[in-house]
């Protein structure tokens, strides 16, 4: 009696790919970041989204907003902030209005870093999606990232 191979829905066979594109690009980001500017992925995000703050109502994120825009856990961001806190590329200070508040700022440093690192990473993306484009699997999913507009 022949083995049974089991089934993937649609549905599930479109989150692996997804999974796939996502995780090739991570990688070849990875690399790319490593080897230019001793930065990992996760790094260059966290300096990308705090970089974007602004002073003024609702200007700060918190560090469970911090965590949401990285993906990752309140503890994995607040250990990867202390990392770059570290290396003086980022500083914490208490809020002026709320004495339990701790905010994060990018210093000139880690604000220099991601200027020498942003077109490294936006290489490493574009490479990344012209190889997956290539594949047949992943074709649709890269014309889906390509067609978003986001604001920037």
């Amino acid at each position: 009696m022949p083995a049974m191979v089991p089934t993937r829905t649609a549905l599930s066979q479109s989150w692996c790919a997804l999974s796939l594109l996502h995780g090739r690009i991570e990688s070849r980001i990875e690399r790319s970041l490593q080897s230019k500017h001793g930065l990992s992925v996760r790094e260059y995000s966290l300096l990308d989204v705090l970089s974007r703050q602004h002073d003024g109502l609702g200007g700060h994120l918190q560090m469970k907003e911090v965590a949401d825009a990285v993906v990752l856990s309140q503890s994995a961001t607040t250990r990867l902030v202390t990392r770059l806190e570290d290396r003086g590329l980022l500083a914490r200070y208490l809020c002026p209005t709320d004495r339990r508040g701790i905010y994060t700022n990018v210093c000139e440093a880690g604000l220099k870093l991601l200027d020498e690192a942003r077109p490294t990473n936006d290489t490493a993306l574009r490479e990344a999606l012209d190889e997956a484009a290539k594949d047949p699997e992943l074709a649709p999913l890269v014309r889906a990232v390509e067609s978003v507009n986001l604001p920037a």
